[in-house]
């Protein structure tokens, strides 16, 4: 699971750091998340573009992007999950350095994506699920987002999906959509999830976190807790299914 993959999308990170407060704290005392500890291990990247994030609490709120440099302009970063090598820059992604949908130089080009890319292709054997967080929308998203062509397991993916925003909507209330991604938000190639459905990880989603727009990337402090805590809910139902369907 990783976070911060936009630098300005603050309550992903959150949900990262929150996830492993829980699972440290309630380990040994919550039957449900210590029977998931014990029988899966979970690789948790809090802030995947670090410097991105750094630099929207300094000097720019929206800032997306990586701080990278880019050959030939002085307009900086490229968008991480436009990065992978998932049809890259094909679809939904921008070639001119300056866009916000830039896609880079070439397929993992940012040292960002690389190193989760090489991490998760060391790893693959035992990888099961992954699942990168975002914001915002209210959306759970599965491959595909290069194409509108649906992946083999669209099925088994729309079922879970649906089961898991059903379960996150029970505390709060919080309504989500979910589907493919090119049909449910929009078609965008070399994204980390198409990538990593594509590896074989059969159980890739996206989160897309609150809200739907009222307060957008700016999510006030006051609804960290409560998006945090309706997230968890979604999050161990994919992990107990995972665990019941391993491959």
């Amino acid at each position: 699971m990783d976070c911060g993959f936009h630098a300005r999308e603050w309550i992903s990170p959150a949900f990262c750091q929150w996830f492993v407060r829980e699972a440290v704290g309630t380990y040994g005392s919550e039957s449900h998340m210590t029977e998931l500890l014990d029988k899966l291990d979970f690789y948790v990247l809090p802030v995947l573009n670090i410097d991105g994030y750094i630099y929207t609490w300094t000097k720019n709120r929206m800032w997306r992007k990586t701080r990278s440099t880019n050959a030939g302009t002085t307009c900086i970063g490229t968008d991480p999950n436009r990065n992978f090598d998932a049809r890259w820059c094909s679809i939904g992604a921008s070639q001119n350095p300056c866009d916000e949908t830039y896609c880079g130089s070439t397929a993992e080009s940012e040292k960002e994506t690389k190193a989760l890319a090489d991490f998760i292709r060391d790893n693959l054997s035992s990888i099961k699920a992954y699942l990168t967080i975002h914001s915002y929308s209210q959306m759970m998203l599965y491959p595909y987002s290069y194409s509108y062509a649906l992946p083999k397991d669209n099925k088994e993916l729309n079922t879970l999906a649906k089961a898991a925003v059903e379960e996150l909507a029970t505390l709060h209330g919080t309504e989500y959509t979910y589907g493919p991604g090119a049909s449910t938000i929009y078609p965008a190639a070399g994204g980390s999830d198409d990538w990593a459905y594509d590896l074989g990880i059969k159980y890739s989603f996206t989160f897309e976190l609150r809200d739907k727009g009222r307060y957008g990337f700016a999510l006030p402090e006051s609804q960290i807790q409560a998006t945090c805590e309706e997230t968890m809910l979604a999050i161990n139902h994919v992990t107990s299914y995972v665990l019941e369907h391993l491959y």
